[in-house]
């Protein structure tokens, strides 16, 4: 895939894929939100302990939930528990040990916790033909597959849940699948065995199915939409243990690459940096937040997801070109930004997608070098040029309620570029401090973006509110003229700097290059005002005009700049 939309667009879903959203699906994308609007006030979910048989044929899945929770109020609106949950048939719920009625409709599952104690247990028992979240096919080679795709919230189709970011728990998968499938999830294998073979349940002739229950346990609280499991035809191939003395406690992490059998023949390709990238952020960031990290080639939508310890590729990717490092090291910076610490709201998605873009980018820095890195960031920058809705919705879009409609140039190419902007303002060092500080903080839980702007100010010592109003909560960028002047009769070198456009004005510094008389190149940075026309000094005591005069050489602001 080509760079700047493979590496840098990673999520936005191809146009083929846009047709997968029924007008049912599209509904609850951008309704969805209303039971947990209410919700989250009154609980907070602690654990999800899920068991799930699947088919050897078919989507239809049995399922058991048991729910661990916190009540935060009584009485009320908040004596009914609401759970998402679309499209499958509820058979019981119990209430601890007791069983207790229930209510199921319009997605959502009312269960009355009148007189329940502050700590509660709910066990939902359910099952049906699955349509979402868990998706289900047969290959080519007529072998049953199924990977969960929960993102922004279609985790409801398949899991009794709180279906929103703002909500994180734990989760234990217990999965009883047939045995030539493997099972991957979110966290570390606790067991797998193999159960005495049954019968055929459907009564087809043959041998009897033998099943196989796999668990897996993330013990950090993640988002419903990062929990999943893979359940496929899949070999492993091992990475080893990578990033050691990063890894949680200063352990190594042990990576792997899960494929169908075809493709294993492609690997490690790409993945062979998996190690240089996780270890890049760890020094960076912090220790890596989970136990394992596994790429698996699955059936997202996306070009991949970053699912807590279990990325999940496109099965695409694998079958052309292999999953190119941009797209790993995209999807590994969200094991710490979106996963690790969770934008509260989706309004601040920009938190998890910004940070991937730019991480990604900074890792081609590392990895590449300046000038790569230079043609990746005007890349971006170019992408925000020509995006309608940069030009017409800010990156912290409150309004937007149409969930996929975020996986935008705004979240994506503009906040990776507002991070650019915030580095080169307040230096390296500052800006990695303050998003260590930020990590550390809110790491497994969930943030707004004030509460990353005041761990930068801190790091920094500089009031950020003016820079990240501006290019947070306004459309737009910068569009400027700028004319040089050369004062012969005093030898003043300025620079005429007209901002115009339907964006407005902007105040931000600018960098100008000139070569002095000896030719040597010199640097000077400009505090341009946010006004219509500015002329600011450069240098003084400059003899004859520069043969050479360059605006922002190396790409760090987000504006269209006409050099004249």
């Amino acid at each position: 895939m080509r760079q700047t939309e493979a590496d840098l667009n990673l999520r936005v879903p191809v146009p083929v894929n846009r047709k997968l959203l029924t007008a049912h699906s599209l509904l609850f994308l951008i309704l969805g939100v209303t039971s947990l609007q209410a919700q989250q006030r009154h609980i907070n979910v602690l654990d999800y302990n899920l068991t799930l048989t699947l088919p050897d044929v078919g989507s239809t899945i049995d399922g058991v939930a048991v729910i661990t929770m916190k009540r935060l109020a009584k009485g009320g609106a908040a004596d009914t528990l609401a759970l998402d949950l679309l499209d499958l048939r509820v058979k019981s719920v119990a209430l601890g040990a007791r069983d207790v009625s229930f209510a199921h409709t319009g997605g959502v599952l009312r269960i009355p916790i009148a007189g329940a104690a502050d700590s509660l247990q709910v066990t939902v028992t359910y099952g049906g033909a699955v349509k979402d979240g868990l998706i289900i096919s047969s290959d080519s080679a007529g072998r049953w597959r199924g990977f969960g795709d929960n993102w922004p919230n279609r985790g409801r189709h398949w899991i009794p849940s709180v279906d929103h970011p703002s909500d994180k728990a734990t989760v234990i998968w217990t999965v009883i699948a047939p045995s030539d499938r493997k099972v991957v999830a979110n966290g570390a294998l606790v067991e797998e065995t193999v159960l005495p073979a049954k019968e055929d349940p459907d009564g087809h002739a043959g041998a009897p199915i033998v099943m196989r229950r796999t668990t897996w346990r993330e013990p950090n609280p993640i988002p419903v939409y990062l929990m999943v499991i893979a359940a496929a035809p899949l070999v492993e191939y091992p990475l080893g243990n990578t990033a050691c003395g990063f890894g949680p406690g200063g352990s190594c992490v042990p990576q792997m690459v899960y494929t169908m059998p075809e493709q294993r023949r492609i690997l490690p390709g790409d993945f062979r940096e998996a190690d240089s990238v996780l270890t890049f952020f760890g020094r960076l960031f912090g220790p890596f937040p989970y136990a394992k990290l596994a790429h698996v080639q699955s059936l997202t939508r996306f070009g991949g997801m970053e699912n807590a310890g279990a990325i999940f590729y496109s099965d695409r990717a694998f079958r052309t070109t292999g999953v190119s490092y941009g797209l790993l090291a995209h999807e590994v910076a969200h094991q710490w930004f979106g996963d690790a610490v969770t934008e509260h709201e989706w309004s601040h998605a920009w938190l998890s997608e910004g940070f991937a873009t730019y991480l990604a980018a900074m890792y081609t820095e590392k990895s590449r070098g300046d000038s790569a890195f230079r043609a990746q960031m005007s890349g971006v920058r170019n992408t925000v040029f020509n995006a309608p809705v940069v030009a017409n919705r800010p990156v912290i879009d409150t309004i937007e309620t149409n969930l996929m409609a975020m996986l935008n140039a705004n979240s994506y190419q503009k906040g990776g570029f507002v991070l650019h902007m915030l580095r080169e303002e307040i230096g390296d060092s500052a800006f990695v401090r303050g998003a260590r500080a930020y990590q550390a903080k809110y790491r497994h839980g969930t943030a707004f973006s004030d509460q990353l702007r005041a761990e930068f100010e801190a790091s920094s010592g500089r009031d950020l509110k003016p820079f990240f109003a501006q290019w947070l909560t306004r459309p737009g960028f910068a569009e400027v003229d700028a004319t040089w002047i050369h004062d012969a009769a005093t030898g003043t070198l300025s620079l005429k700097v007209a901002q115009g456009g339907k964006h407005g004005t902007f105040a931000f510094p600018l960098t100008v290059e000139y070569a002095d008389a000896t030719g040597a190149l010199k640097r000077v940075r400009l505090a341009v005002p946010s006004q219509a026309e500015s002329t600011l000094r450069v240098a003084t005591a400059v003899r004859a005009r520069p043969a050479q005069l360059r605006i922002d050489p190396d790409v760090a602001l987000l504006a269209r700049i006409t050099e004249r």
